[in-house]
């Protein structure tokens, strides 16, 4: 009987962590930024609604660069942002909605055409 009454507070303390951590993990991430094939990109998620999402991107070259965005959208099917063309020293944005069923989110990047 001791051995039962032992091991309910370390299963509660585990319990107790893991439900403090899963929320953290649920969150949206914020936005990132990076330079890759000469564009320096922002990705973001709306504040106000957090299926739509894109990336900004800056032309760093001295020619034109046509990309788009790839989102990943959890549970439901990824999505293709429009299609842009950012001229040198130009930024453009491509962006697209997840499905409402989606789980929110995930990961926004981007593809040079």
């Amino acid at each position: 009987m001791k051995h039962r009454t032992a091991v309910l507070p370390v299963a509660a303390a585990v319990l107790a962590a893991l439900a403090t951590a899963l929320p953290a993990a649920a969150a949206p991430a914020p936005a990132a930024r990076a330079v890759r094939s000469g564009l320096d990109c922002t990705t973001w998620i709306h504040n106000n609604d957090p299926l739509y999402g894109g990336v900004d991107c800056t032309n760093n070259t001295g020619g034109p660069i046509t990309f788009h965005a790839d989102i990943v959208c959890g549970w439901a099917p990824d999505v293709t942002g429009n299609s842009v063309t950012a001229w040198p020293g130009q930024t453009q944005e491509s962006s697209g909605h997840c499905a409402i069923y989606s789980s929110g989110i995930g990961h926004i990047g981007w593809t040079v055409e």
